[in-house]
């Protein structure tokens, strides 16, 4: 129960965080937090740390923890890295995965056209993230999978407002359709070429990053 309600308030503070709630480098409450979500501080530490590993937050030993919004062309390196990692992902896996693997993979693709559907891009985004960590897992690659993961897990909610994007969403389904076809096929360089392509942020959602970036007032200080 507390692991559920620790995400439920990571989801919700990470949510204000990159909605510009709280300021760069503002020390959060733990006891006015405590008492906005009804909980001890368990959870809210969990929460914390959670949101430390995706690098929204600086826990400070016996200071606290502290919001911390990452620049512009930070976040932009930190996307070029991922693409770069997904798609070696999308060539070992291409290479290596088994049926079995196969159809969890479609079954997770599967499952984000439900959430497409439904218009639900938290779902989406839950679904799309199933989808890419059992690509890391296709690879047969534990160390670029865990690699993989560490940086997944610091573009998370970033990777979550760019689904917010009108539009973004179909388009997403459309390249995971894409990957799975070339998945398929056993094509190497098909697969990697869709998923570097996937996660890239260039051409127009470099364009839609930088406006969400800026509305959503996640400009680092100085």
């Amino acid at each position: 129960m507390d692991q559920r309600r620790a995400d439920s308030i990571r989801q919700t503070l990470e949510q204000l965080i990159i909605t510009g709630a709280f300021a760069d480098g503002e020390r959060l409450d733990e006891i006015r937090l405590s008492q906005r979500f009804s909980v001890s501080r368990t959870p809210l530490r969990e929460a914390f740390q959670m949101l430390a590993a995706s690098g929204l937050l600086e826990l400070v030993p016996r200071r606290g923890a502290y919001v911390r919004h990452p620049g512009i062309i930070e976040l932009v390196e930190m996307f070029e890295v991922m693409a770069e990692l997904e798609g070696m992902c999308g060539r070992l896996a291409a290479r290596r995965l088994t049926n079995d693997s196969l159809k969890a993979i479609k079954k997770a693709a599967l499952d984000c056209e439900m959430a497409l559907k439904s218009g639900d891009s938290d779902a989406y985004y839950d679904e799309n993230e199933r989808f890419h960590n059992l690509l890391y897992d296709a690879s047969g690659n534990s160390f670029l999978a865990s690699e993989a993961r560490k940086l997944q897990r610091r573009l998370q909610p970033f990777r979550r407002m760019q689904l917010r994007v009108r539009g973004r969403m179909m388009q997403s389904m459309e390249e995971h359709r894409t990957i799975v076809a070339a998945l398929e096929a056993g094509d190497a360089d098909a697969a990697e070429n869709a998923l570097r392509d996937h996660i890239a942020v260039q051409g127009e959602k470099f364009n839609d990053l930088m406006a969400h970036y800026n509305k959503s007032k996640l400009k680092r200080a100085g």
